[in-house]
């Protein structure tokens, strides 16, 4: 039976993005099934019109299917993804999160395999910081945190992202920098480890 993963994540500029398409392939290569969904938009409408670089991002992602809360549920595990914002999550994956309150009261992920990973512009941009916010929700929905060993050898060669708590890449201050290969091997690995952890539960 292969187990079900929900990839859930918001990108304004397209780099989060990029990393939650690597954390599937990874999901697919442990032969699990990724379910890759983004949370709703709350930057208005003109915002994005008036930056081609979001336009862009986003056109990119119009095929990515908007999540519903229930749809957590569903999942054998779960991997988030965001942007940082001053060293936090991004206020569109919080909106949806503070949203889950009735799967809290069902105890609907406890003990579900989970992940995160982000995207800063700099390298002291809050990488560690935005991964543990997104930790903090998890936990307290009784999920099982998953990070990256030391044994992936990307976390030891790489000079900017990656760390133990999930994958992270540094993209600039105008995102113009995408994630290197490095970067999205930590994060295909992320995805790959989430996905055995789920099987060996769900058998």
């Amino acid at each position: 039976m292969k187990p079900n993963i929900g990839v859930l994540y918001y990108s304004m500029t397209g780099n989060t993005f990029r990393m939650a398409q690597a954390v599937c392939q990874g999901i697919k290569e442990a032969e699990g099934q990724a379910v890759l969904r983004t949370v709703p938009e709350l930057l208005p409408k003109g915002t994005i019109d008036s930056d081609e670089r979001i336009k862009k991002a986003k056109e990119a992602q119009k095929e990515v299917t908007v999540a519903k809360v229930e749809e957590l549920a569903e999942f054998d595990g779960l991997i988030l993804g965001s942007p940082t914002r001053f060293g936090n999550m991004c206020s569109q994956l919080r909106n949806f999160l503070d949203q889950t309150g009735g799967l809290w009261l069902k105890g609907a992920l406890i003990g579900k395999p989970t992940g995160v990973f982000c995207c800063t512009a700099s390298l002291h941009g809050g990488q560690e910081t935005t991964l543990v916010s997104m930790m903090f929700t998890l936990l307290h929905h009784g999920a099982l945190i998953v990070g990256v060993p030391y044994s992936i050898k990307e976390l030891i060669e790489t000079k900017s992202g990656g760390t133990p708590y999930g994958p992270t890449a540094v993209v600039g201050a105008m995102a113009e920098q995408p994630p290197t290969e490095i970067d999205l091997k930590i994060a295909q690995e992320l995805g790959k480890r989430v996905s055995q952890i789920a099987g060996k539960l769900i058998t």
